[in-house]
């Protein structure tokens, strides 16, 4: 069977021009070239990626210091602050600097703030490097009024597909996660990073900076459906969070009772709904459906069904 032509590879990476942003894997600050041996001890030289300290400020105030691979610090610090509710959704930035030689981002805002009572009760949360929440989070899930948005399947198995054949710092160098901002079968935001926290924060933060709606947006991740990545998702206001890794219980409990639609396992053709399946239009004809590609397998893509990340 003759190769695809150059012309059929273009065309068939045409949704990149949808991504309002996306990785750029050949970014010389995110990763180095290390050199070791494989498992015959024969030399090899691999990609991994960087991580650097971040120390985030709320006006006069120091909030943080965060692990990052460095890229977008502003939609990072501005994402983090909404999601540990120190930023109102309808709260003025009035500037957000970022000193890239002290790695030190400020966030000043019209209102007066002062959360030093806040910072001292923090709330370990699950995940790789270790992200923070803190007690009156949970308030969002008691609150939540998620709009009533559909997902289609055919959007689904589209949004999986491309997600996959998006170049990413992940394909050349794995060691992270991605997290990416969709509209019906349109990629629009993908940003990664060490911990799926930071990468959801990078993009809440760029949707307050640009004012995009949610409520008919799906919200993307490579992590696990922890609890976590449900009250963040339910923060933002995006009514349907999906992951092609597995689930955590609490994270599902707080879906149902935030009415989150939660998808996980999405892989190939199999997806499993375990919360707000009312939101579901099955109209993919399967038999059109690939399975995932080898080429394209990312971190946790075990064929295995209780594979997760």
């Amino acid at each position: 069977m003759a190769s695809p032509s150059r012309a059929d590879e273009s065309e068939d990476l045409a949704f990149l021009a949808d991504y309002l942003v996306r990785p750029d894997p050949l970014d010389p600050r995110l990763g180095i070239t290390v050199a070791g041996v494989d498992q015959g001890g024969a030399p090899v030289e691999t990609r991994v990626v960087t991580e650097r300290a971040l120390t985030l400020y709320l006006n006069a105030q120091e909030i943080v210091t965060m692990m990052t691979i460095g890229d977008h610090p502003e939609h990072l610090a501005v994402g983090y602050l909404l999601n540990q509710n120190m930023l109102k959704p309808d709260d003025v930035v009035t500037d957000v600097d970022y000193d890239a030689e002290l790695d030190v981002v400020v966030v000043r805002t019209e209102r007066k703030t002062n959360y030093e009572d806040k910072l001292r009760k923090r709330t370990l949360t699950s995940g790789c490097a270790q992200g923070t929440a803190f007690g009156d989070l949970m308030d969002v899930i008691d609150e939540a009024r998620l709009p009533h948005a559909e997902l289609r399947t055919s959007w689904l198995y589209a949004l999986t597909h491309k997600i996959n054949r998006t170049p990413s710092l992940y394909l050349a160098a794995g060691a992270i996660h991605g997290c990416v901002l969709c509209e019906r079968d349109r990629p629009l935001v993908y940003m990664e990073d060490v911990g799926r926290h930071n990468a959801v924060d990078k993009v809440a933060g760029y949707m307050h900076r640009h004012g995009i709606d949610p409520a008919d947006k799906i919200f993307y991740t490579t992590g696990r459906l922890t609890s976590e990545m449900v009250i963040k998702t339910v923060r933002m206001g995006i009514p349907v969070l999906v992951s092609r890794s597995g689930f955590t219980a609490w994270g599902v409990e707080l879906a149902r009772k935030a009415g989150l639609t939660l998808v996980g396992r999405a892989r190939g053709k199999r997806f499993i709904v375990l919360s707000g399946a009312e939101r579901i239009v099955f109209d993919q004809d399967l038999a059109y459906v690939a399975e995932e590609s080898a080429k394209h397998r990312r971190k946790g893509a075990s064929d295995k069904e209780g594979a997760d990340d």
